[in-house]
């Protein structure tokens, strides 16, 4: 089945390329099905990258997906065009009074700052108040799983001794919970960050399960609330080469960075990188959508209280 977007947005030529099926407004509007709807909030500063990689994640599902995009307001966006914002994108005050199945919060390069530091932190926690009342199950991506975990839970980051980056082995820890149905025993993941959340803590936490980790990463994937709140510490929307390209970035800035883990062949940049975790990060999605969201919300999202 297909996603549902705004027929103007511009990845949807891309992902028709790929044989990913969307579908407009006006053709969705002919089906008689209430489709699943999905809330992403976008905080990455390349949105439309982002929006390519999170569309392409939902598409490999057979139940009707309906997206909305949302951008906080207090922050600035210098990397994407505000006639892209303005059109595509939504507040949290135009979306508060509306229900959700499912929630995506994407990551964010701001994680070397203190959370309070971060100029739309008071925006993020009326947010990530309002998620548990407004929306079945929501996955919390990178540095949203560490704000979500701190603000949830009161488990903080901390810095790392230098930037995780590039694939990770991670080990499935609990094989009967749905959401790592399908998981290999061992799986491959994209890192990219400065700091991590202390996997002892989480461990520590009785209302939070462990669903995979890796020796060198840490916990990976981690829920609590029986799937309403997921947490992945990676990127597993990542593509191909969204590694090479904030590896060269940053060599083109001279930043201390280091050849991503695992990621080129023979560690050389010149060789195109295998892709690796695409089939686990579907596999990850479609579970979320399934078993929950489509099996978990109720019919009539007004008419029954979370």
């Amino acid at each position: 089945m297909p996603i549902k977007i705004q027929g103007d947005l511009p990845v949807k030529e891309i992902l028709e390329h790929e044989n990913i099926f969307v579908m407009d407004e006006h053709r969705a509007i002919h089906q008689d099905i209430r489709p699943i709807r999905i809330l992403i909030l976008n905080l990455m500063p390349l949105k439309e990258d982002t929006e390519l990689q999170l569309l392409r994640s939902l598409s490999n599902t057979p139940l009707q997906v309906d997206v909305t995009f949302m951008a906080v307001k207090t922050h600035e966006s210098k990397n994407t065009s505000m006639s892209h914002l303005n059109k595509f994108y939504q507040t949290f005050e135009e979306l508060k009074d509306t229900k959700y199945d499912g929630m995506i919060v994407t990551g964010a390069p701001v994680e070397q700052m203190e959370f309070e530091e971060v100029d739309y932190w008071e925006e993020m926690k009326q947010i990530l108040d309002w998620i548990p009342s407004h929306v079945t199950s929501t996955i919390y991506l990178c540095w949203a799983a560490q704000a979500a975990l701190y603000h949830y839970y009161g488990i903080n980051k901390r810095p790392l001794d230098k930037k995780l980056f590039g694939l990770f082995h991670h080990r499935v820890m609990n094989r009967k919970i749905p959401l790592v149905r399908g998981f290999d025993d061992v799986f491959v993941a994209p890192h990219s960050r400065h700091t991590e959340v202390p996997a002892d803590r989480i461990h520590a936490c009785e209302d939070i399960t462990v669903l995979a980790e890796s020796e060198e990463a840490g916990v990976f994937l981690c829920m609590s609330e029986n799937g309403r709140k997921i947490f992945v510490m990676g990127h597993p929307e990542y593509d191909r080469i969204t590694l090479d390209n904030e590896y060269k970035r940053d060599l083109s800035k001279n930043l201390p960075i280091e050849i991503p883990v695992n990621y080129y062949e023979n560690d050389d940049p010149k060789v195109k990188p295998l892709l690796m975790w695409r089939a686990h990060a579907n596999n990850l999605y479609t579970n979320w959508l399934n078993y929950y969201v489509y099996q978990s919300t109720p019919y009539d999202l007004y008419g029954t209280p979370f």
